[in-house]
């Protein structure tokens, strides 16, 4: 996909299909489509999913739940999102989720400006089926040094459950 000023359309289950961090991410839009303005990606996370404590020191990060339950800790203050919830993450505020045992949740990923998808294309691998990855260990030095090229930071381990 590239810049098209007069715009485009991605049927179902289309886009860059990405294996990152155990989930599926579908890239939907990125910085070639929005003229950097934004990343917009579909993901799909198995149950009990959840990325570590992190910082965007770059963009806001926001989701919009399609399906399953998240549990969402932001700086302070913790929140439940069900199917038809919006989330914002600011940029600079210590953030992360976990998946509801109950199932897996798809949800919409927004990032802006955009890069997100470049960081998920690099740290993940494309995937070669539109299903969840297969359980892989992570390379954490391999995922702190990518963080840091994109402005990511950790900043704890994941969600204790």
């Amino acid at each position: 996909m590239t810049s098209d000023q007069a715009g485009y359309v991605l049927s179902a289950g289309a886009g860059q299909a990405i294996w990152f961090l155990g989930t599926l991410m579908t890239v939907k839009a990125g910085g070639d489509q929005t003229r950097g303005a934004f990343t917009l990606i579909e993901q799909l996370a198995p149950p009990g999913f959840a990325p570590p404590l992190h910082i965007h020191h770059s963009d806001e990060e926001a989701f919009y739940v399609l399906e399953g339950a998240l549990t969402i800790t932001c700086g302070d203050r913790t929140w439940t999102a069900a199917p038809g919830a919006f989330v914002l993450l600011p940029r600079g505020i210590p953030h992360t989720f976990a998946v509801s045992d109950a199932g897996p949740a798809k949800l919409l990923q927004i990032t802006a400006p955009a890069q997100f998808e470049r960081f998920a294309a690099e740290l993940g691998e494309p995937a070669l089926q539109p299903t969840l990855p297969p359980e892989t260990p992570q390379n954490v030095s391999r995922l702190l040094e990518i963080m840091a090229k994109y402005g990511y930071e950790l900043a704890g381990p994941p969600p204790t459950r």
